[in-house]
């Protein structure tokens, strides 16, 4: 399939469970999202989007998201469907398809990304990884899919997507576990202490 291959970061998350921005969090020397977007750096997009809506001035002001286009989302409070929608508005116009990775996930392996998007390329409607201990991002998703994708509402948005039966979903196969995300301070002493 021809045209851009989009990695889209999605980090526009309120952090409740947290009670303080997770995007803000420290982790190698700078924060949880710029390790997250610096995964995204290292392969090769033709572009590459990250959205942000809770504490989004402050994470702005923190974080370093050159060569990203940082779309604002509108609807952050309503799950990760406000954040597609607005990827999906600020993707190039002929993208092939877009790599989907959490802003909160910082371990992802470039071979992973590349495993996705190489079978997306070849035509897939939806990828995603098979960790040896369930299905985990990132995704790919297909232009085909993304008139579907523009109609989500809610949380956890995608995986109804990849679980409707509309379209072929296939499993490349990602050695080790599904990468840790960040959604309590248990995870991310957790994340922490597997670097140190």
């Amino acid at each position: 399939m021809s045209g851009p291959v989009v990695g889209v970061v999605i980090a526009a998350g309120s952090s409740r469970r947290l009670g303080e921005p997770k995007q803000l969090l420290p982790y190698r020397g700078a924060t949880l999202l710029d390790a997250s977007l610096d995964v995204a750096r290292r392969f090769a997009f033709d572009q590459r989007i990250v959205t942000i809506g809770g504490a989004a001035d402050e994470v702005r002001a923190a974080v370093d998201m050159k060569g990203f286009t940082v779309v604002r989302s509108r609807h952050h409070t309503e799950g990760c469907s406000s954040s597609i929608h607005g990827a999906l508005e600020a993707m190039e116009s002929d993208a092939a398809g877009l790599v989907l990775l959490l802003g909160d996930q910082p371990t992802v392996a470039q071979s992973a990304i590349a495993a996705v998007a190489t079978r997306g390329r070849a035509g897939a409607d939806i990828v995603v990884c098979s960790y040896g201990d369930g299905i985990g991002h990132p995704f790919w998703f297909g232009r085909q899919t993304f008139a579907t994708l523009a109609d989500l509402h809610g949380d956890k948005a995608v995986w109804k997507v990849i679980e409707s039966g509309r379209f072929d979903v296939h499993e490349v196969p990602v050695d080790g576990p599904i990468p840790p995300d960040v959604d309590t301070w248990e995870d991310y002493r957790s994340l922490v202490d597997a670097v140190r």
